[in-house]
Protein backbone atom coordinates (compact mmCIF):
# COMPACT_ATOMS: atom_id res chain seq x y z
CA UNK A 1 0.00 0.00 0.00
CA UNK A 2 3.03 2.42 0.87
CA UNK A 3 4.44 1.74 -2.54
CA UNK A 4 0.93 2.17 -4.28
CA UNK A 5 0.64 5.60 -2.45
CA UNK A 6 4.15 6.64 -3.61
CA UNK A 7 3.62 5.90 -6.84
CA UNK A 8 -0.09 8.06 -6.87
CA UNK A 9 2.16 10.75 -5.46
CA UNK A 10 4.45 10.96 -8.05
CA UNK A 11 2.10 9.43 -11.37
CA UNK A 12 2.96 12.31 -13.51
CA UNK A 13 6.48 11.26 -13.35
CA UNK A 14 6.37 7.82 -13.47
CA UNK A 15 4.60 8.32 -17.06
CA UNK A 16 7.61 10.13 -17.67
CA UNK A 17 10.09 7.27 -16.22
CA UNK A 18 8.26 5.68 -18.48
CA UNK A 19 8.74 7.24 -21.55
CA UNK A 20 12.60 7.71 -20.53
CA UNK A 21 12.81 4.00 -20.09
CA UNK A 22 10.78 2.95 -23.83
CA UNK A 23 13.29 5.06 -25.33
CA UNK A 24 16.80 3.88 -23.65
CA UNK A 25 15.77 0.23 -23.34
CA UNK A 26 15.03 -0.85 -26.37
CA UNK A 27 14.93 -4.94 -26.17
CA UNK A 28 13.09 -4.05 -22.70
CA UNK A 29 10.86 -2.05 -24.75
CA UNK A 30 10.03 -4.85 -27.54
CA UNK A 31 10.00 -7.25 -24.66
CA UNK A 32 7.34 -5.56 -23.21
CA UNK A 33 5.33 -5.19 -26.10
CA UNK A 34 3.48 -8.58 -26.06
CA UNK A 35 2.14 -7.20 -22.53
CA UNK A 36 0.71 -4.16 -23.71
CA UNK A 37 -3.04 -5.39 -24.23
CA UNK A 38 -3.85 -6.92 -20.72
CA UNK A 39 -1.94 -4.22 -19.50
CA UNK A 40 -4.40 -1.59 -20.95
CA UNK A 41 -7.41 -4.05 -19.96
CA UNK A 42 -5.54 -3.79 -16.15
CA UNK A 43 -5.60 0.05 -16.58
CA UNK A 44 -8.94 0.76 -16.97
CA UNK A 45 -10.05 -1.59 -15.13
CA UNK A 46 -8.14 0.50 -12.41
CA UNK A 47 -9.96 3.60 -13.69
CA UNK A 48 -13.24 1.49 -13.77
CA UNK A 49 -12.78 0.59 -10.16
CA UNK A 50 -12.16 4.13 -8.32
CA UNK A 51 -14.90 5.88 -10.60
CA UNK A 52 -17.88 3.55 -9.69
CA UNK A 53 -20.53 2.66 -12.39
CA UNK A 54 -23.05 5.39 -11.30
CA UNK A 55 -20.23 8.13 -12.57
CA UNK A 56 -19.84 6.34 -16.02
CA UNK A 57 -23.26 6.09 -17.39
CA UNK A 58 -23.99 9.15 -19.59
CA UNK A 59 -26.59 11.83 -17.95
CA UNK A 60 -29.52 11.36 -20.40
CA UNK A 61 -29.50 15.42 -21.04
CA UNK A 62 -25.45 15.44 -21.77
CA UNK A 63 -25.95 12.26 -24.30
CA UNK A 64 -26.94 14.78 -27.25
CA UNK A 65 -23.82 16.95 -27.16
CA UNK A 66 -21.42 14.04 -26.26
CA UNK A 67 -22.99 12.30 -29.28
CA UNK A 68 -21.91 15.16 -31.57
CA UNK A 69 -18.79 15.54 -30.21
CA UNK A 70 -18.00 12.13 -31.14
CA UNK A 71 -19.04 12.40 -34.64
CA UNK A 72 -17.23 15.54 -35.11
CA UNK A 73 -14.18 14.49 -33.75
CA UNK A 74 -14.23 10.51 -35.03
CA UNK A 75 -16.04 11.43 -38.58
CA UNK A 76 -15.87 14.99 -39.48
CA UNK A 77 -12.33 15.79 -38.89
CA UNK A 78 -10.54 12.62 -40.70
CA UNK A 79 -12.56 13.16 -43.60
CA UNK A 80 -11.81 16.97 -43.69
CA UNK A 81 -7.95 15.76 -42.83
CA UNK A 82 -8.39 13.06 -45.26
CA UNK A 83 -9.19 15.25 -47.80
CA UNK A 84 -6.81 17.93 -47.34
CA UNK A 85 -3.93 15.45 -47.31
CA UNK A 86 -5.00 13.77 -50.17
CA UNK A 87 -5.32 17.02 -52.38
CA UNK A 88 -1.81 17.62 -51.26
CA UNK A 89 -0.65 14.33 -52.40
CA UNK A 90 0.52 13.42 -48.53
CA UNK A 91 -1.43 11.11 -47.65
CA UNK A 92 0.21 7.85 -48.16
CA UNK A 93 2.89 8.84 -45.96
CA UNK A 94 3.31 7.93 -42.60
CA UNK A 95 2.71 11.34 -41.40
CA UNK A 96 -0.47 11.93 -43.82
CA UNK A 97 -1.42 8.24 -42.91
CA UNK A 98 -0.58 8.92 -39.22
CA UNK A 99 -2.69 12.01 -39.06
CA UNK A 100 -5.69 10.43 -40.13
CA UNK A 101 -5.71 6.94 -38.15
CA UNK A 102 -4.96 9.39 -34.88
CA UNK A 103 -8.29 11.86 -35.73
CA UNK A 104 -10.74 8.60 -36.60
CA UNK A 105 -9.59 6.87 -33.40
CA UNK A 106 -11.89 6.72 -29.79
CA UNK A 107 -10.45 8.26 -27.10
CA UNK A 108 -7.67 6.09 -25.36
CA UNK A 109 -8.32 3.87 -22.66
CA UNK A 110 -5.95 5.65 -20.68
CA UNK A 111 -7.92 9.10 -20.63
CA UNK A 112 -9.59 8.75 -17.26
CA UNK A 113 -6.09 8.04 -15.78
CA UNK A 114 -4.92 11.00 -17.61
CA UNK A 115 -7.60 13.33 -16.59
CA UNK A 116 -7.29 11.95 -12.91
CA UNK A 117 -3.28 12.98 -13.28
CA UNK A 118 -4.24 16.26 -14.66
CA UNK A 119 -7.26 17.44 -12.11
CA UNK A 120 -10.05 17.14 -14.40
CA UNK A 121 -12.79 15.07 -14.07
CA UNK A 122 -11.93 10.94 -15.08
CA UNK A 123 -16.42 10.02 -14.77
CA UNK A 124 -16.46 12.24 -18.33
CA UNK A 125 -13.14 10.96 -19.85
CA UNK A 126 -14.91 7.15 -19.00
CA UNK A 127 -18.18 8.47 -20.66
CA UNK A 128 -16.35 9.72 -23.99
CA UNK A 129 -14.36 6.86 -24.10
CA UNK A 130 -17.43 4.34 -23.68
CA UNK A 131 -19.21 6.21 -26.33
CA UNK A 132 -16.81 7.19 -28.71
CA UNK A 133 -15.65 3.34 -29.26
CA UNK A 134 -18.80 2.01 -29.34
CA UNK A 135 -19.53 4.18 -32.23
CA UNK A 136 -16.01 2.89 -34.01
CA UNK A 137 -17.51 0.58 -35.93
CA UNK A 138 -19.84 3.33 -37.70
CA UNK A 139 -17.77 6.36 -37.71
CA UNK A 140 -14.66 4.48 -38.99
CA UNK A 141 -16.08 2.99 -42.08
CA UNK A 142 -16.67 6.33 -44.31
CA UNK A 143 -13.40 7.62 -43.24
CA UNK A 144 -11.35 4.25 -44.28
CA UNK A 145 -13.29 4.05 -47.47
CA UNK A 146 -11.53 7.03 -48.47
CA UNK A 147 -7.62 5.04 -47.60
CA UNK A 148 -7.17 2.32 -50.62
CA UNK A 149 -4.62 0.28 -48.07
CA UNK A 150 -7.15 -0.67 -45.82
CA UNK A 151 -8.32 -4.64 -47.10
CA UNK A 152 -10.73 -5.62 -45.08
CA UNK A 153 -12.87 -3.23 -43.25
CA UNK A 154 -13.82 -5.84 -41.66
CA UNK A 155 -11.01 -5.68 -39.94
CA UNK A 156 -11.16 -2.26 -38.53
CA UNK A 157 -15.00 -3.16 -36.86
CA UNK A 158 -13.32 -6.31 -35.48
CA UNK A 159 -10.98 -4.58 -33.99
CA UNK A 160 -13.61 -2.41 -32.48
CA UNK A 161 -15.43 -5.16 -31.04
CA UNK A 162 -12.32 -6.44 -29.45
CA UNK A 163 -11.60 -3.14 -27.58
CA UNK A 164 -15.56 -2.69 -26.46
CA UNK A 165 -14.92 -6.47 -25.20
CA UNK A 166 -12.11 -5.50 -22.98
CA UNK A 167 -13.69 -2.61 -21.79
CA UNK A 168 -17.14 -4.52 -21.19
CA UNK A 169 -14.77 -7.45 -19.07
CA UNK A 170 -12.61 -4.90 -17.72
CA UNK A 171 -15.46 -2.55 -16.65
CA UNK A 172 -18.19 -4.59 -15.60
CA UNK A 173 -15.98 -6.64 -13.06
CA UNK A 174 -14.62 -3.43 -11.94
CA UNK A 175 -18.13 -1.79 -11.24
CA UNK A 176 -19.44 -5.49 -9.43
CA UNK A 177 -15.89 -5.39 -7.44
CA UNK A 178 -17.12 -1.86 -6.75
CA UNK A 179 -20.15 -2.81 -5.19
CA UNK A 180 -19.61 -5.81 -3.48
CA UNK A 181 -16.42 -4.12 -1.59
CA UNK A 182 -17.84 -0.56 -0.35
CA UNK A 183 -14.02 0.02 1.78
CA UNK A 184 -12.68 0.43 -1.95
CA UNK A 185 -14.83 3.89 -1.74
CA UNK A 186 -12.51 5.00 1.35
CA UNK A 187 -9.98 7.70 0.53
CA UNK A 188 -6.73 5.16 1.58
CA UNK A 189 -7.99 2.73 -0.82
CA UNK A 190 -8.67 5.34 -3.76
CA UNK A 191 -5.06 6.41 -3.31
CA UNK A 192 -3.78 3.19 -3.91
CA UNK A 193 -5.88 2.38 -6.84
CA UNK A 194 -4.28 5.83 -8.27
CA UNK A 195 -1.20 4.06 -7.44
CA UNK A 196 -2.29 1.09 -9.42
CA UNK A 197 -3.58 3.11 -12.35
CA UNK A 198 -0.96 5.63 -12.76
CA UNK A 199 1.83 2.47 -12.06
CA UNK A 200 -0.09 0.44 -15.01
CA UNK A 201 -0.11 3.68 -17.44
CA UNK A 202 3.77 3.29 -17.03
CA UNK A 203 4.51 0.20 -17.99
CA UNK A 204 2.25 0.52 -21.34
CA UNK A 205 4.27 3.18 -22.70
CA UNK A 206 7.46 1.34 -22.37
CA UNK A 207 6.54 -1.10 -24.97
CA UNK A 208 4.78 1.53 -27.40
CA UNK A 209 8.40 3.51 -27.37
CA UNK A 210 10.13 0.20 -28.93
CA UNK A 211 10.89 2.13 -32.21
CA UNK A 212 12.15 5.64 -31.22
CA UNK A 213 15.46 4.52 -29.56
CA UNK A 214 16.47 3.34 -32.27
CA UNK A 215 15.56 6.15 -35.01
CA UNK A 216 17.22 8.82 -32.30
CA UNK A 217 20.44 6.59 -32.37
CA UNK A 218 20.34 6.67 -36.33
CA UNK A 219 19.77 10.13 -36.57
CA UNK A 220 16.56 9.65 -38.24
CA UNK A 221 15.71 13.31 -39.88
CA UNK A 222 12.13 12.39 -39.99
CA UNK A 223 11.80 12.24 -35.85
CA UNK A 224 11.74 15.84 -35.19
CA UNK A 225 8.51 16.64 -37.94
CA UNK A 226 6.97 13.42 -36.53
CA UNK A 227 7.19 14.22 -33.14
CA UNK A 228 6.36 18.00 -34.24
CA UNK A 229 2.73 16.36 -35.54
CA UNK A 230 2.47 14.47 -32.73
CA UNK A 231 2.06 17.51 -30.42
CA UNK A 232 -0.19 19.14 -32.94
CA UNK A 233 -3.08 16.19 -33.15
CA UNK A 234 -2.50 16.04 -29.34
CA UNK A 235 -2.94 19.60 -28.43
CA UNK A 236 -4.45 20.94 -31.52
CA UNK A 237 -8.27 19.04 -30.73
CA UNK A 238 -7.58 19.51 -27.16
CA UNK A 239 -7.54 23.23 -26.85
CA UNK A 240 -10.41 23.16 -29.50
CA UNK A 241 -12.69 21.25 -27.79
CA UNK A 242 -11.71 22.80 -24.21
CA UNK A 243 -12.63 26.54 -26.04
CA UNK A 244 -15.98 24.68 -27.28
CA UNK A 245 -17.11 23.54 -24.11
CA UNK A 246 -15.20 26.18 -21.09
CA UNK A 247 -18.79 28.25 -20.87
CA UNK A 248 -21.18 25.37 -21.25
CA UNK A 249 -19.58 22.83 -18.70
CA UNK A 250 -17.33 22.80 -15.28
CA UNK A 251 -14.22 23.33 -15.61
CA UNK A 252 -13.19 19.65 -14.69
CA UNK A 253 -15.36 18.18 -17.34
CA UNK A 254 -14.64 19.97 -19.97
CA UNK A 255 -10.68 19.49 -19.26
CA UNK A 256 -11.47 15.81 -19.55
CA UNK A 257 -13.34 16.27 -22.89
CA UNK A 258 -10.41 17.94 -23.76
CA UNK A 259 -7.99 15.26 -22.70
CA UNK A 260 -10.57 13.01 -24.22
CA UNK A 261 -10.52 14.25 -27.73
CA UNK A 262 -6.56 15.21 -28.00
CA UNK A 263 -5.67 11.03 -27.07
CA UNK A 264 -6.69 8.70 -29.19
CA UNK A 265 -6.35 5.51 -30.01
CA UNK A 266 -3.93 5.03 -32.77
CA UNK A 267 -3.19 1.44 -32.23
CA UNK A 268 -6.38 -0.65 -32.96
CA UNK A 269 -5.86 0.31 -36.57
CA UNK A 270 -2.89 -1.46 -36.94
CA UNK A 271 -3.84 -4.71 -37.16
CA UNK A 272 -6.15 -3.80 -40.35
CA UNK A 273 -3.16 -2.56 -42.05
CA UNK A 274 -0.68 -4.66 -44.56
CA UNK A 275 2.63 -5.35 -42.49
CA UNK A 276 4.77 -3.15 -44.39
CA UNK A 277 2.53 -0.12 -43.37
CA UNK A 278 2.88 -1.20 -39.72
CA UNK A 279 6.18 -0.84 -39.82
CA UNK A 280 6.42 2.77 -41.72
CA UNK A 281 3.57 3.70 -39.09
CA UNK A 282 5.71 2.50 -36.06
CA UNK A 283 7.99 5.82 -35.47
CA UNK A 284 4.72 7.60 -35.52
CA UNK A 285 3.00 5.51 -33.13
CA UNK A 286 6.03 5.72 -30.94
CA UNK A 287 6.25 9.57 -31.10
CA UNK A 288 2.95 9.88 -30.73
CA UNK A 289 3.22 8.48 -27.19
CA UNK A 290 5.19 11.75 -25.97
CA UNK A 291 2.85 14.45 -26.20
CA UNK A 292 0.40 11.90 -24.46
CA UNK A 293 2.05 11.08 -21.58
CA UNK A 294 2.97 14.47 -21.12
CA UNK A 295 -0.06 15.71 -20.94
CA UNK A 296 -0.93 15.42 -17.04
CA UNK A 297 2.32 18.23 -17.19
CA UNK A 298 1.91 20.28 -20.14
CA UNK A 299 -2.25 20.47 -20.20
CA UNK A 300 -3.47 21.81 -17.03
CA UNK A 301 -0.78 24.81 -17.05
CA UNK A 302 -1.56 25.46 -20.63
CA UNK A 303 -5.94 25.84 -20.27
CA UNK A 304 -5.28 27.60 -16.70
CA UNK A 305 -3.57 30.18 -18.93
CA UNK A 306 -6.43 29.87 -21.56
CA UNK A 307 -8.59 29.99 -18.89
CA UNK A 308 -7.49 33.60 -17.45
CA UNK A 309 -7.33 34.72 -20.89
CA UNK A 310 -10.85 33.85 -22.69
CA UNK A 311 -12.65 32.91 -18.96
CA UNK A 312 -14.74 30.02 -18.26
CA UNK A 313 -16.91 27.84 -15.55
CA UNK A 314 -15.31 27.24 -12.45
CA UNK A 315 -17.96 24.64 -11.45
Amino acid sequence: MRALRWCARHGRWLLIAGLVIGIALPGLARAMAGAIVPLIALLLFFAALRIGPRAAIPRRAALPRALGLTLILQLVAPLVAAGLLTWAGLLHTAGGLGTVLVLAGAPITGAPGLALMSGADPAAALRQLVLGTALLPLTAVPVFALLPIFPDMGAVALGAARLLVVIALAGGSAFALHAAMPQLRRQAAVTAIDGALALSMALVVIGLMAAVGPAILALDMALPTLVALAFALNLGPAIAVWHSSRLALPAPEASALAIAAGNRNLAIFLAALPPEMVTQLLLFVGCYQVPMYLTPLILPRLLATLRQRYGGRDT
